[in-house]
């Protein structure tokens, strides 16, 4: 299984589900910087020339939440994907829900710290952003209610999916403590193996690249 992009993309995601699943991969660096996701050799895999994108075989595709989806039900059966139509069914709508609902809101604060500097940000964006990310963390709140993590008491996709787009907001200086059982759920997803091993990972490329 090849995964497509820079480390410290979105294919850091995609990563991390493949460390969980225990399934051997490889990440194909592309440097942004030097457009190598417009090359050729990579818009014959995604014409789209975003990353990441995911070749497994026959299967050819992109969307860093989807790709974990593919991962979790073709090497996570009853771990990382769930054994029941019940909880599998939340995969999916947690998924979704973070890469429609969550991740615009979160990537805009990012967005604004990362790649501003201080003296540059639109407190006012990042104000607004923040207001609107409260009810959706409410939302997570409320799903833990029955248990420490999305689909009860056992990690899935579910909670891989949206805690990577929850690191977004973390980064970007949103405090979870109002939040505790979020909070809680946020770093025992971020306190698991495969995630530090990602991050490692990470830490690594960024120090390369410096």
């Amino acid at each position: 299984m090849k995964i497509y992009g820079s480390i410290v993309s979105r294919a850091s995601r995609n990563a991390w589900a493949a460390e969980e699943t225990g399934t051997d991969y490889e990440v194909v660096p592309l440097d942004f910087r030097k457009a190598e996701h417009k090359a050729p050799a990579f818009l014959a895999i995604n014409p789209a020339g975003k990353m990441p994108a995911l070749v497994d075989g026959d299967v050819v595709m992109s969307e860093s939440l989807a790709i974990n989806l593919y991962i979790a039900q073709t090497y996570g059966k009853g771990s990382l994907w769930p054994a029941g139509a019940k909880d599998q069914a939340r995969c999916l709508q947690w998924s979704m829900w973070a890469g429609a609902e969550l991740e615009p809101v979160a990537y805009g604060r990012l967005r604004e710290v990362l790649f501003k500097k201080e003296s540059e940000r639109d407190q006012s964006v990042l104000d607004d952003l923040a207001e609107k990310a409260k009810p959706l963390v409410e939302l997570i709140a409320q799903a833990l209610k029955s248990g420490q993590f999305l689909c009860g008491g056992a990690f899935t996709v579910a909670d891989l999916n949206a805690s990577c787009v929850v690191e977004y907001l973390v980064r970007s200086g949103f405090e979870l403590s109002p939040w505790p059982a979020v909070d809680a759920w946020y770093k025992a997803c971020t306190a698991r193996p495969g995630y530090q091993k990602v991050q490692d990972m990470r830490a690594a490329a960024i120090k390369a690249a410096a």
